[in-house]
């Protein structure tokens, strides 16, 4: 807009000097070699700057005709520039679309067109690079150390080569040279604290932090943090040589990041080398409030050298109670709980750590309290059980590694500040099984069941405490009313229980005795009475009598005292002790499956008669 204003203003101008001099009065007379021109001012203006113009063009146009080489020169120079920088944006394009090929020729194209151009020698590099061809690559980087425009980037060529074939000490001497060449360069400076810090040399990673700070490569914020950490790398490392010094870098450590859990633990443990239990103490619980961590509580209970359990317990206690409601501090509790061998205190402790963070040690844990207070193996084993399907405890880890102990530096990568405390990748929080409230309870002890013994001593302890006592008979009961009353007192009478002597031999002893078989009358040998087998059905109905009490009915119906007393029993007793005496017979000749021989001719009457035995 004030272009165009000046413009119209420009133009008033010329208008107005000509309107003024077409009013001017007079003409302008030139007379030369007796010719005499006479013109008005206007006319005379008009024909001067005709003149000036045909002048000024007249020179132009000899300037033109004696620089005509220069200006063809120049025009060709241009175009061939112009062709090669094309083949240069052609040859990036290529290079980012992963054609090495095509990259290769537009960049030797654009080399031979633009012969100091370094984004050319750059193009050809990363394509030897994309194309596998290392030594080719590294020549290329090494002929721009020549030239000062392009060292930092062919150093930076060799360091990317260097890391590529895992040669550090080259990278390091390349970033460490980039540095000294352009201290700017940001990944020079954390290139060079990486390698320093893995190797340990703190000392140089302290000043070459500083540097990078100063150079405004990272902010205040990180600036502390990774001072914080090389500082407690420092102390660590002085702490069993120098420990003044290192209480001294530990101290400052902590106070740059107070959740640095190892600043706060090495501060803690070197003051109480001093002496110091209130700095220790002190230290450790205000990065407790920021970041619980198991290291700090255990290093906490112990901050008192020749504490006992107890004391031990009532100051996790105290820690655990400036940030209450966390899985750490009750399970430092439970810890310290169950080296007091105060269970209870450990179990309501480890019911709350299991039923909120559940993770492997507190199973673990769990399983120490139950072996520690009852011995119960089988509740211990069945928490070393639900262990091995438990969330994975928390550790120290970065790219990928995990580590018991904390580190400075990542062994990966070589970044500061890289192990960070969390919980593996595998099962989450959310695999672990439900609880229930019965499963922290102690087991209640219950009486133990005394073992009946089996053998000769138990059998005759029986006999001992057996009560024999005769039952009123008025008169001899035949064979056949015996047989009757037996099967209405085994229908009668309480089922006995079978000890250990079922299915041995000695269970013939204990078996009811035969009766009334036709050649124990024979014989005149007394029998015991023979028992059907009895179904199924009728397992649950009560059973007979013992061989004991039979005996005892036998005497008292066979005892010339009828209203049975104490010579009865005896004699009872005595019949009784008889038959348990008596060796085996069998009432049969033979099993009833053997037919025997084929001319024996047998007594189909008899054995009609004699009862069937079933094994």
């Amino acid at each position: 807009m004030i272009r165009v204003l000046f413009f119209v203003l420009l133009v008033f101008a010329l208008a107005s000097g000509f309107a003024w001099m077409a009013d001017l009065p007079g003409t302008i007379s030139i007379s030369w070699n007796g010719y005499v021109w006479e013109q008005p001012p206007v006319t005379a203006a008009l024909v001067a700057g005709a003149l000036l113009a045909v002048f000024l063009a007249a020179v132009w146009l000899i300037r033109v005709i004696l620089k005509s080489p220069q200006i063809a020169s120049r025009f060709f120079k241009r175009r061939r520039k112009d062709k090669g920088y094309t083949a240069l944006s052609q040859g990036l394009i290529a290079l980012g679309t992963g054609n090495a090929k095509l990259a290769r020729r537009h960049g030797l194209e654009a080399d031979r067109l633009l012969a100091e151009e370094p984004a050319a020698k750059l193009l050809l590099a990363q394509t030897a690079q994309l194309a596998g061809k290392d030594d080719e690559a590294r020549q290329r980087f090494e002929d721009m150390l020549d030239d000062p425009a392009t060292k930092a980037l062919g150093l930076h060529g060799l360091f990317v080569e260097a890391e590529r074939h895992n040669e550090p000490v080259a990278a390091r001497h390349y970033a460490e040279e980039a540095v000294k060449t352009s201290p700017g360069l940001e990944w020079a400076g954390k290139a060079v604290l990486g390698y320093q810090a893995i190797a340990h040399h703190w000392e140089d990673a302290l000043k070459t932090l500083e540097r990078n700070y100063a150079a405004k490569m990272l902010d205040k914020k990180t600036y502390r943090r990774q001072r914080a950490v090389v500082l407690t790398a420092l102390a660590g490392k002085l702490e069993d040589g120098d420990p003044e010094r290192a209480y001294s870098l530990a101290k400052e450590a902590h106070g740059l990041a107070l959740d640095l859990v190892p600043a706060a633990v090495l501060t803690s443990r070197l003051a109480t080398r001093r002496g110091d239990i209130r700095k220790a103490s002190k230290v450790l619980e205000a990065t407790w409030r920021l970041s619980p961590h198991p290291e700090l509580a255990d290093t906490y209970a112990h901050v008192r050298t020749g504490d006992s359990a107890v004391d031990r317990l009532k100051r996790v206690k105290s820690l655990s109670a400036q940030r209450a409601n966390t899985a750490e501090g009750a399970f430092a509790i439970a810890k310290a709980a169950l080296e007091a061998r105060e269970f209870d205190e450990a179990r309501a402790q480890l019911k709350t750590v299991l039923q909120s963070e559940p993770s492997r040690k507190a199973f673990l844990l769990m399983a120490e309290v139950e072996e520690a207070e009852h011995g119960d193996r089988g509740r211990m084993r069945d928490w070393l059980a639900r262990a091995v399907n438990a969330p994975l405890d928390k550790v120290w880890m970065a790219d990928g590694v995990v580590s018991g102990d904390w580190q400075p530096v990542s062994p990966v990568t070589g970044k500061l500040d890289a192990f960070q405390w969390g919980t593996p990748t595998g099962l989450s929080d959310s695999d672990g099984e439900l609880l229930e409230d019965s499963a922290f309870e102690a087991p209640a002890l219950t009486a133990a069941t005394p073992v009946r013994p089996v053998g000769p001593a138990a059998e005759a302890e029986d006999l001992a405490t057996v009560d024999l006592e005769a039952e009123p008979v008025s008169k001899p009961a035949s064979p056949e009313e015996k047989s009757v009353s037996s099967g209405e007192a085994a229908k009668a009478s309480p089922a006995t229980t079978k000890q250990g002597y079922e299915g041995t031999t000695d269970d013939v002893r204990f078996s009811p005795a035969l009766k009334d078989l036709p050649d124990a009358a024979a014989a005149g040998e007394k029998t015991a009475e023979v028992h059907e087998p009895v179904p199924a059905a009728e397992k649950d109905k009560p059973a007979a009598k013992t061989s004991s009490e039979s005996g005892a009915e036998t005497a008292a119906a066979n005892g010339p005292d009828a209203k049975g007393g104490k010579e009865g029993e005896n004699k009872a007793a005595a019949s009784e002790e008889e038959d348990l005496n008596r060796p085996i017979e069998f009432a049969l000749s033979r099993m009833p499956d053997d037919p025997g021989p084929d001319d024996e001719e047998e007594d189909k009457s008899a054995s009609s008669a004699r009862p069937r035995f079933f094994n």
